[in-house]
């Protein structure tokens, strides 16, 4: 068993985005899963809308993905989300990501674990998508409009 990485203490707090080790990176991740939703994005307004259904490697119960390391060999499109590409795509990441809500100047959720310490409280604040995704496969692209959610703050 590996030792988890050294995190500086609330790194978040003092340490830019772009400045970030790989491992405190990775940790910002609170494991929602919201960002695994398939959304639509509707061109004529550039609105997105978040949908209740999985992208297939989803685990709709743990709320991570499945095959992490290498997902954009079974889902090519998958957003890569670094420093570089987040002020991109910062608009389609879920409001209460700690990627999106640090990018612009805001706190971390108190739920977040990186505060807890405990990684079930995303999930016990009912801030993840645990237990309420469709799977991709089960839903034809045409009607993926019939399952568009409210994405809670």
């Amino acid at each position: 068993m590996t030792k988890p990485p050294t995190l500086r203490p609330r790194f978040w707090e003092t340490v830019p985005l772009d400045r970030m080790t790989p491992s405190e990176w990775e940790a910002l991740c609170d494991g929602c899963g919201k960002c695994c939703l398939n959304k639509i994005e509707f061109e004529d307004t550039g609105e997105v809308a978040f949908t209740r259904i999985a992208c297939r490697l989803l685990d709709g119960d743990s709320c991570r993905c499945s095959n992490y390391e290498i997902r954009r060999q079974f889902v090519p499109d998958c957003v890569q989300l670094s420093p570089a590409t987040l002020p991109k795509i910062v608009y389609w990441m879920p409001r209460t990501c700690a990627y999106r809500l640090l990018h612009e100047g805001k706190s971390l959720p108190g739920w977040h674990y990186l505060l807890t310490g405990d990684r079930n409280s995303v999930h016990d604040a009912g801030a993840s998508v645990q237990g309420w995704t469709v799977p991709e496969f089960e839903v034809a692209e045409e009607d993926w409009e019939d399952h568009i959610i409210e994405e809670t703050p």
